[in-house]
């Protein structure tokens, strides 16, 4: 994959999981309260993003030299089929 084709792939696959977790409402939450500067508020959600990538990157990068990356993406695919079941099971 072409780096602008791997970036543009991963910037909105994250983008859009990102949309309307826990981790935006919380920074939301923080924003709305007149005491906290919405730079500082900003800055430090974008620098706790920033750290967890970096841990997905470096486990990743841990378990593909352990672990067939075929085998990973089953895991990763049933991992997202199962968290959607739920989802889908708790919003009825």
């Amino acid at each position: 994959m072409s780096g602008l084709k791997t970036f543009v792939t991963v910037f909105l696959t994250v983008f859009l999981a990102e949309i309307g977790d826990k981790t935006q409402l919380a920074t939301m939450l923080f924003a709305s309260k007149t005491e906290y500067s919405k730079v500082m508020v900003f800055l430090a959600a974008s620098l706790a993003l920033i750290c967890a990538a970096l841990l997905g990157v470096v486990a990743g990068s841990v378990l593909e030299s352990m672990i067939p990356r075929k085998f990973i993406s089953i895991i990763a695919g049933g991992g997202f089929i199962i968290i959607g079941l739920i989802i889908l099971i708790k919003g009825s």
